[in-house]
């Protein structure tokens, strides 16, 4: 149920890139998805126009066929969680800005992706990871509110934000709770970098050399000479 904090300052067009990629890869079904869109209240009209406008271009459909951008969800079952999330938000009062319905004509599994704005940290759309290709955004002010409602979460494992101040950077990721951290970019995943996160996400590492502590033992030998 990952963070993604766009910031005042953010390069919007760089921001969009790193929504896309956080967002829809595999239509929403990753571990490290963006769930929770976090906007600065002053770029948030750009950011969702410039957003919005991304994501109705892909073509939604058959994954083997050419120029898919979107496949199916895995099972009718999880199109259905995730199409009853996005309602009862718009009925508790966010706006749909794009997508929010099944796609039947191409098969059960299918959603469209789907934009909402003004949505209540406490709807299940926020609360909850929805993996799905659904993007739920509200507006904040100031970089306190940001990091407090980034980590009302009991999930842990990633987060993303975007901005080009350095100060913050370094500032926002020690107060983000959460195992990794992506900066003005979308795809955070590498072998050589620790995978893993903290509260609900679980303990340990996977990948580089601190994953291989995973399968070691600690031997302490005190010798007295």
């Amino acid at each position: 149920n990952a963070p993604f904090v766009v910031f005042d300052d953010a390069n919007l067009e760089q921001a969009v890139d790193a929504a896309m990629a956080a967002k829809l890869r595999n239509a929403g079904q990753t571990c490290v998805a963006a769930d929770r869109f976090l906007v600065h209240s002053s770029v948030q009209k750009d950011f969702v126009s410039l957003f919005a406008e991304r994501v109705e271009s892909l073509k939604v459909g058959d994954g083997m066929m050419e120029g898919t951008a979107v496949g199916p969800l895995i099972s009718s079952q999880a199109v259905e969680n995730v199409y009853q999330k996005v309602q009862e938000a718009v009925n508790e009062g966010a706006h749909c800005v794009l997508g929010g319905s099944k796609m039947p004509e191409l098969g059960p599994n299918f959603l469209e992706p789907t934009i909402l704005t003004d949505v209540d940290t406490d709807s299940s759309i926020w609360k909850t990871e929805n993996f799905g290709p659904v993007a739920a955004i509200r507006s904040f002010d100031t970089e306190e509110e940001a990091i407090e409602i980034a980590n009302d979460s009991r999930a842990g494992l990633a987060s993303y934000f975007c901005t080009q101040d350095l100060s913050r950077t370094f500032r926002f990721s020690q107060k983000l709770e959460c195992g990794m951290i992506g900066v003005n970019d979308g795809i955070i995943s590498t072998c050589i970098a620790p995978f893993g996160g903290i509260k609900e996400s679980g303990l340990g590492r996977e990948g580089s050399p601190i994953g291989l502590a995973e399968y070691l033992e600690t031997k302490y030998t005190f010798l007295n000479c």
